[in-house]
């Protein structure tokens, strides 16, 4: 199955106080990088979504393979960022799945993403990880709700999409509590 990466390097990093996806983590990798590399290792075509200023990040991700587009100023937002992707990532060849994974989450182990990727091409329609009971991130969302995520807009991503299909959700236990863990502050990570 053709499965698409898209990493999400969009934001704008307000309560962080800088931008956050170029912070370097304890091996010295930018949480973003380190994000993407994590994602890459396990879906080979992959492609991150960065703002029009961040060229620093956008060299450093293209580095190690990643495809890398700029949002315009009118996709700013999660929903509008992850909908250009979307266009971006399947429109000159067919995709089977998308496995959608946030640039502020670099503790997401690898076998957690190949866990979603597989359980996708398994067959799922939306695969979302789980740890001790705790939904987390990326999810993944095969080609029937291509639509569904070229059509987002505003501040809020795909978990509108997961809520109103939770019947053809499939959730996968993983032993990941990397999962559940963004940057969002500078105290987040020392935890």
């Amino acid at each position: 199955m053709n499965i698409v990466g898209i990493l999400l390097a969009g934001g704008h990093s307000r309560r962080f106080g800088s931008n956050k996806l170029l912070h370097p983590l304890a091996d010295g990798q930018a949480v973003a990088v380190a994000a993407g590399r994590h994602l890459l290792a396990t879906i080979p075509d992959s492609v991150a979504i960065v703002r029009p200023e961040a060229f620093v990040l956008g060299e450093q991700l293209q580095t190690f393979g990643m495809r890398v587009i700029v949002c315009t100023e009118q996709q700013q937002e999660m929903g509008d960022s992850l909908s250009a992707a979307i266009r971006y990532a399947s429109a000159d060849r067919p995709v089977d799945g998308f496995v959608i994974a946030l640039a502020d989450m670099p503790y997401i182990a690898p076998q957690t993403i190949c866990a979603v990727a597989d359980t996708l091409a398994a067959g799922a329609q939306i695969v979302v990880p789980m740890y001790q009971g705790q939904r987390g991130h990326p999810v993944g969302f095969a080609a029937t709700f291509r639509e569904a995520l070229e059509n987002l807009q505003g501040d809020e991503g795909a978990r509108a999409i997961v809520q109103q299909h939770q019947a053809r959700v499939v959730k996968v236990e993983v032993d990941d509590a990397g999962i559940l863990r963004d940057i969002d502050m500078p105290a987040d990570l020392l935890k």
